[in-house]
């Protein structure tokens, strides 16, 4: 990510001084709590591709900055939410903000900060990518609320998986790069092959995430490992499982996943089925080919810097298997 952290720092110095700044608010515990989140992120990998998609697509002036601090309060936004649904007690490192200021204020500043992302919106001129981010929060809320249904399922299928997380995952990617597209006056082909790369992008960089719960570390994850297992939920890797290990294992699954009644060794337990069925290697196969995918989607933009910064990421989302 080297390569694309050092192009985009002078525009992401300028997200920055507008995030913190949106912020901002009378009533204190609202920056206080958005600064507890977003003071965590070190990366900022959604606005930084807007900046990226809209630099590679030929933007000149600093109309995707504002874009860009939109997609990260959006994002911001739904972790929040989510954190209070899924009763998460660690975020990027950090005791939940919900257990510090408790649930109905974490669930109001995410209110809050998706108002301020509509305001930037505005602000960027751009009816289209106004348009394109908007319909991104409502197709974020929809996979959410689809997972939220499905919890615990163990008849989840892997389509309606992919179909969840392109929902509640690679849709803001998809729309950053697009949005970022738009704003600089790329033509409908480019706009699309952008939305392409950040939805491809997007869904590889899940699949790693759902393998790295049950392979990585709390320092390098940012929350406890085991908590998607520890919540029942039915990400690839367990998906896999459980179809792979067959009859054998079903009550075990019954037991863990449907009822959640677990011990303190049911994840380890999970972890050696996933190696012994090489669940966890399927997963991060599926995630090389959307990475793989995802460059090709660059395939007809010139190659200046910013093409192979984004192929970088591309390999990045996958790099992270270790």
């Amino acid at each position: 990510m080297d390569g694309l952290l050092a192009l985009a720092r002078p525009d992401m110095a300028g997200v920055d001084a507008l995030i913190r700044d949106r912020m901002q608010s009378p009533v204190a515990v609202i920056p206080a709590l958005a600064e507890h989140l977003i003071g965590g992120s070190a990366k900022r990998l959604r606005p930084l591709l807007t900046i990226a998609a809209a630099r590679l697509a030929g933007a000149r002036d600093d109309a995707c900055l504002k874009l860009a601090a939109a997609v990260e309060f959006i994002h911001t936004a739904t972790l929040l939410h989510d954190d209070v649904v899924d009763s998460s007690e660690l975020r990027r490192g950090k005791v939940a903000a919900h257990l510090i200021w408790g649930a109905p204020s974490s669930v109001l500043v995410g209110d809050f900060l998706f108002a301020r992302a509509f305001e930037l919106m505005v602000e960027a001129g751009s009816m289209q990518a106004l348009e394109i981010l908007a319909r991104a929060s409502r197709v974020i809320a929809e996979g959410e609320v689809l997972q939220l249904t499905r919890a615990h399922d163990l008849n989840l299928t892997q389509d309606i998986y992919l179909e969840i997380i392109k929902a509640k995952t690679a849709e803001l990617f998809a729309a950053a790069a697009e949005a970022g597209a738009v704003v600089a006056g790329a033509s409908p082909e480019r706009c699309r092959a952008l939305r392409q790369f950040g939805q491809d992008l997007g869904l590889a960089f899940q699949l790693v995430d759902d393998a790295l719960d049950y392979s990585g570390a709390s320092d390098e994850l940012g929350k406890n490992p085991g908590d998607d297992f520890r919540e029942g939920k039915a990400t690839l890797p367990l998906l896999l499982v459980m179809e792979r290990t067959g009859v054998a294992e079903r009550d075990f699954w019954v037991r863990t996943v449907d009822r959640r009644e677990q011990t303190d060794e049911d994840f380890a337990r999970t972890r050696v089925l996933m190696a012994e069925t090489g669940a966890l290697e399927a997963t991060l196969e599926l995630a090389g080919g959307y990475a793989d995918s995802a460059k090709a989607s660059l395939s007809d933009f010139s190659s200046n810097s910013w093409r192979p910064a984004l192929e970088a990421l591309a390999d990045f989302a996958v790099a992270r298997r270790t």
